[in-house]
This record gives structure tokens, C-alpha cells and sequence, in this order.
């Protein structure tokens, strides 16, 4: 009998050995978050409060600077959450990506979704895409965190589907000039609120005019720009140091938005080039200012 007792108290005692194990393990496991931005909102709202129109035809949108701002964003508010991905929902005709949004779709960390475009350009099916990701990560513990870009009252079933599973929502929004651009409903379910202004918004979305050195320089290669992007990060390096350095490498391949701002602004300079809406030579200028700093380590 005493022989059988002290067998179950030795398995009792791997069991709770066993558990502690698992719990300290759980204990070490960064949280995760993910980003989700509802394109058709984004360009609506941002386009409105920057451009003065909805119309995607008559601006611009950064769609890559724009998310290196979210991420470095989400890297402040969870600053001790590593980050999944950004998912990206739009609409398309038929479902195939349009040169933009193939663009976006090919940006490190980013998942595009396509929901329709019927023939009046109202995107169809997005809400649901949304709902769908965020159900299914929360359930399998993907995220524990979603930033959720919207505004859309359909979106309340994709709030509450992943707080069910123990995900936070937390939604971002964008300054409105009147008004509210957000539906209450969606404001009443989430977690918290955070909204994004003018000055966020300003260095990605530019009305579609032709910038004046535009009609005489010929498009840059690729090389032309990585080799500038070298020549800035050169400068910048000895204007800051390695101290700044250091700081600045673990977040490779991102930029902190105000370094990328300023390397876009003086590469444009150098180039005599606008590199708005030309995500390959955006990519390239990046290239250029990383190879040097990490060369320099």
C-alpha cells in the first residue's frame, strides 16, 4: 500500500514538474499582434483629410510608407509584442490585384485579401475576409493583439468573434474633418481607440499633380537609387553615429517613419525624381541605406 502511494506521489510530482515546465515556457512566449487595415476605409478617410477628395484617381497614396508608419506605430503601443503581419483588404474586379495592389502584395510582412468591386466601385466581401482572419487567429491563438484599421459597423461581428477567443481589438482610426467617420456600434465593442491625424497623414497622401522636375528627368534605375540610398546613409552615419546605429539595426528591413521621411525627401533632392508611387524604387533607395549601415557594423 505504502509502495502504491509513494508511486502516485511520485507521479503526481512529474505531473506538477511537467506543468511548471509548460507554464514557465507560456510565460516566455512574446505576445503577437497583427494589423489589419481596411483599405477602402483608409483611402476614403485618409484622401478626404489630406486631399480634400475620396476619389482614389485624384491622389496619391504611399501604401508602402504608409505601413512602415503602422508598423513602427504598433512597435510603440505593444512594445513588448512581436508583430505576425499586416493584413491588407481591398477590392477588386474579378479578384485580380491591380498593379497597386500587387505592389502591396509584395511588401516583406504583408498579406493582401481582395474582396469585389461591383460596377458602382463599392467593395463587396471585404467585411467578411476580415471577420474570417480575425476569427481564425484569435482561435488559434495566432494574436493576441489586433489593430484593427476601419470603420464600418459590419465589422462589429469581427470584433466580437475574436474578443470570444480572447484576442484584445483595439481601433484605429483617422481624423475626420467633420464628424465621425467611424460608426458607433464598432466604437462601443472594442477595446480601446486611437486616432490617427492630419500630420500621420501628410508625407504618404499627395494630390496626383506632376511635380515640376518631373517633365524633363528621366526615370532613375534601380541602381541609380540604391546607390543614393548608400550616399545618404553615409552621411547620415556620420552625422549620428554607431551609437544610433546600434539602435537602429534591430528594426531591419524597417525604418522609423521620421528616418524614412527624411531619406525619401533628400533622395528626391539628389535624384531630382519624385519616388512616390514607384514602390520598387522606394525598395531600392532602402536597399541602398541598409546595405551601407550594415557594412559599417
Amino acid at each position: 500500500m505504502n509502495d502504491d502511494l509513494a508511486a502516485l506521489s511520485a507521479r503526481i510530482d512529474r505531473t506538477n514538474e511537467l506543468l511548471q515546465r509548460m507554464l514557465a515556457e507560456v510565460a516566455k512566449t512574446p505576445s503577437t499582434h497583427a494589423i489589419f487595415v481596411d483599405a477602402g476605409y483608409l483611402y476614403a478617410a485618409a484622401g478626404r483629410l489630406v486631399a480634400g477628395t475620396e476619389d482614389r484617381r485624384a491622389f496619391d497614396l504611399d501604401a508602402e510608407g504608409l505601413i512602415e508608419a503602422l508598423i513602427d506605430r504598433a512597435r510603440t503601443i505593444f512594445a513588448d509584442s512581436r508583430l505576425l503581419r499586416v493584413y491588407w483588404y481591398d477590392g477588386a474586379r474579378r479578384r485580380i490585384h491591380t498593379a497597386e495592389q500587387q505592389s502591396v502584395a509584395e511588401l516583406p510582412d504583408v498579406k493582401v485579401r481582395l474582396g469585389n468591386l461591383n460596377a458602382s466601385n463599392q467593395q463587396k466581401g471585404v467585411d467578411s475576409l476580415i471577420r474570417s482572419d480575425l476569427e481564425s487567429l484569435a482561435r488559434h491563438r495566432a494574436i493576441s493583439d489586433a489593430a484593427l484599421l476601419g470603420g464600418d459597423e459590419d465589422l462589429v461581428s469581427a470584433v466580437e468573434a475574436a474578443q470570444g477567443y480572447g484576442a484584445r481589438v483595439h481601433l484605429w482610426g483617422i481624423e475626420a474633418p467633420e464628424g465621425r467617420n467611424q460608426a458607433e456600434p464598432l466604437l462601443w465593442e472594442v477595446d480601446s481607440q486611437r486616432t490617427f491625424d492630419l500630420d500621420f497623414f501628410k508625407p504618404y497622401v499627395s494630390r496626383r499633380a506632376a511635380l515640376a522636375y518631373e517633365s524633363t528627368a528621366s526615370r532613375p534605375t534601380r541602381e541609380d537609387v540604391r546607390f543614393v540610398g548608400a550616399q545618404i546613409a553615409a552621411k547620415w552615419l556620420a552625422a549620428r553615429g554607431r551609437e544610433s546605429l546600434v539602435e537602429l539595426l534591430p528594426g531591419h528591413p524597417y525604418l522609423p517613419g521620421s528616418v524614412d521621411q527624411d531619406l525619401l525627401v533628400e533622395a528626391e533632392g539628389l535624384l531630382q525624381y519624385s519616388l512616390r508611387g514607384h514602390a520598387d524604387l522606394r525598395r531600392a533607395l532602402r536597399d541602398g541605406f541598409w546595405e551601407h549601415l550594415q557594412t559599417q557594423y
